[in-house]
């Protein structure tokens, strides 16, 4: 199923045109029934575009798996990877599997005519994380507060619909292949906040997993299930949840055996437990590594995994105690847990210490447990960056998370997970530019030390296919830095949650400040921030090893970019840039809401440019945009002149 075939769907980063360049060759596919799907986006290609598969044995292309009787041979491709090179006017792709063969067509789809350019030596590609996962927080009934998809900013559940599945899961395939293009292999369905209905999924619901699993299965995809801890009480009718429990650890190994039964190549179970009230193993005296390793028990006769989240905090915090930390509570729930964990449970973290913030330290917890698998989680879905009412790029501050301190080798272990920013909307994603978010995550799960604005350019190439030089320019220009541009008419340097409470759209600078969830900063007449220090502070710092805790722990070393996430420090505290820390957030807050502002102006230039109904709906959301940073702008001066009574050096009026 091609998404071109589906009415009123967007088809992203695979329209029918970024296939001209296999459509209109000969192709051999060699490997039989095991690459159908290879064989199917071949034959669909050429149909379209007048070329032929494996029709003579002459070709422009060959896609073979290595087994196949007269594929040249070639070593050490591994799972999931391929080879591909250019000789005598044949590009050859080898793969030792078909989820490798078919991640070297979609090579091929993005190379278009250069791959059938001058001789190219052979090329290994290998992806450098084995799991490349997202995580859909979608309900199967709809949430009184949280709706059908929680933290979702596109519509609807792709998968679900008012307390059932969808009727007709053309778009789930559509979306699988999508994800294929991208290199994703593994998929959670359902909500990590297990509620009553998406409990049932693990039982007598589970033929509608299965369902969704059959539709992604060709395209190399695993399904996982979010479940709840108490599940033995509320599905089984036992007593107990404890792990250490005999009759409850009998009821995960017999329900996970059904679950195989139904899907055998399900991937495992994602879990969050004691953690905003999410049940969990704490209840009975016991440890997260407990809880997580009586799941992987029950896992692993199968191949199984569970991915234990970390976010694990006190969201009943008393605001006046600065003693108590929200950063540092994954670290001081899971370090001393290191090496406690099964081999197939993989510790989940965010990879800040707090809640997908715009601009965070990376979390210490990612640095502490060298002797557990982890997996790093990202958040495509912008919840708090825009809620794809924004154009922010966020590859590049996940580039910057990847580098530090070998983030990248550390996922290598556990995989690279992300929150999905997908919904049933025409575009997927809510805003049309928030897809580059998604085919970012995608390529840099795959290669971590990719160039983020190199993805973007292969983003915007593959989704325009046909567009001239200034739609591309224009698309680059907005989009490159708007990670940054966000941040400055939002979150001053470091600081983060000034937000509406519940929906997270919009400022509020004092939101949260008097709230018992742990997301302050502190600001009073005097200066703004947190002290996160071992000298004086909560001690967070000490979190890290060196030489970060170090740089953490001294005002003089501090990053300016997290400054107030580490120190408390008056108004006029001078930053590596000459300017006090109250004129930066000034200059930061009106440069912000005037880039958002320049991003609408060069979009209006592009018009006639770009589909029509598509350059509607970016304009309806960059007015938007500039309406809302204008009024972060104007809400964060106007608070911290009022809090500082330092005016604006530059005479800029300030409400």
């Amino acid at each position: 199923m091609s998404i071109s075939d589906l009415a009123d769907v967007h088809a992203a980063w695979l329209p029918p045109e970024a296939f001209r360049a296999i459509g209109s060759r000969r192709t051999l596919v060699l490997g039989g029934d095991g690459v159908a799907t290879v064989h199917d986006e071949v034959a669909a290609a050429c149909a379209r575009f007048g070329g032929s598969v494996n029709d003579g044995d002459a070709a422009d292309l060959v896609l073979a798996l290595t087994s196949e009787a007269g594929a040249p041979a070639a070593d050490g491709i591994g799972p999931e990877g391929y080879a591909l090179g250019r000789r005598d006017g044949v590009t050859t792709v080898l793969a030792d599997d078909p989820a490798g063969l078919l991640y070297g067509l979609f090579h091929v789809v993005r190379l278009g005519e250069a791959a059938f350019g001058a001789d190219r030596p052979v090329e290994h590609h290998r992806p450098a994380l084995r799991r490349r996962m997202l995580d859909h927080w979608d309900n199967v009934a709809v949430h009184p507060v949280m709706g059908q998809v929680e933290r979702g900013y596109a519509g609807g559940s792709i998968f679900w619909r008012d307390g059932g599945p969808q009727g007709d899961l053309a778009r789930v395939r559509a979306y699988g292949r999508l994800l294929a293009a991208i290199g994703v292999n593994a998929i959670a369905v359902n909500n990590v906040n297990v509620h009553a209905a998406e409990a049932r999924l693990l039982t007598d619901r589970l033929g509608d997993v299965a369902a969704i699993a059959g539709e992604l299965r060709p395209y190399g995809i695993r399904v996982h299930l979010s479940v709840n801890f108490a599940a033995p009480v509320t599905l089984g009718g036992l007593p107990v949840a404890d792990p250490l429990d005999e009759d409850v650890r009998a009821w995960w190994a017999g329900t996970t055996a059904r679950v195989y039964e139904a899907i055998p190549d399900f991937g495992g179970y994602v879990v969050k437990a004691d953690s905003e009230g999410q049940p969990g193993p704490f209840a009975y005296g016991r440890t997260h590594a407990d809880g997580a390793n009586m799941l992987a028990d029950a896992l692993a006769p199968f191949g199984g995994v569970v991915h234990w989240r970390a976010f694990v905090y006190n969201h009943r915090q008393d605001w006046r105690d600065r003693s108590t930390d929200r950063a540092r509570a994954a670290h001081d729930h899971f370090a001393p847990l290191d090496g406690q964990f099964r081999d197939n449970a993989i510790v989940q973290v965010k990879h800040g210490p707090m809640d997908f913030q715009p601009r965070e330290p990376v979390s210490p917890v990612i640095t502490a447990m060298p002797r557990t698998r982890l997996a790093v989680e990202l958040q495509v879905t912008q919840e708090y960056t825009g809620q794809q009412r924004h154009v922010c790029y966020l590859a590049p501050m996940w580039s910057e998370v990847l580098a530090f301190a070998d983030v990248a080798d550390v996922a290598a272990g556990g995989g690279l997970v992300a929150v999905s920013n997908v919904g049933d909307d025409p575009y997927w994603t809510g805003h049309p530019l928030a897809q580059a978010n998604l085919y970012a995550f995608g390529r840099l799960a795959w290669a971590p030390r990719a160039d983020p604005a190199a993805i973007l350019d292969e983003w915007i190439g593959l989704t325009f296919p046909q567009a001239p030089a200034a739609l591309r320019e224009t698309l680059h220009a907005i989009m490159d830095g708007s990670w940054r541009t966000y941040e400055r008419y939002t979150a001053p340097l470091g600081v983060g949650f000034m937000v509406n409470p519940g929906d997270h759209y919009g400022p509020s600078v004092d939101g949260y400040e008097y709230s018992p969830w742990g997301t302050y900063h502190f600001a009073d007449r005097d200066g703004v921030g947190v002290d996160r220090t071992r000298a004086t502070g909560t001690g967070f710092a000490g979190q890290y090893p060196e030489p970060w805790a170090g740089t953490y722990e001294s005002l003089d070393r501090c990053p300016d970019e997290l400054l107030l996430f580490f120190h408390h420090v008056p108004y006029g505290h001078v930053l590596r840039s000459g300017s006090t820390v109250i004129q930066h957030i000034y200059d930061t807050h009106f440069a912000g809401a005037r880039e958002a502002a320049g991003y609408r102006e060069r979009w209006a230039e592009a018009a006639g440019l770009v589909d029509p109904a598509l350059h509607a709906r970016v304009r309806e959301l960059l007015d938007e945009q500039v309406r809302c940073a204008e009024e972060w702008r104007d809400q964060v001066n106007a608070y911290f002149f009022r809090k500082s009574g330092v005016p604006d050096a530059h005479g800029r009026r300030i409400p």
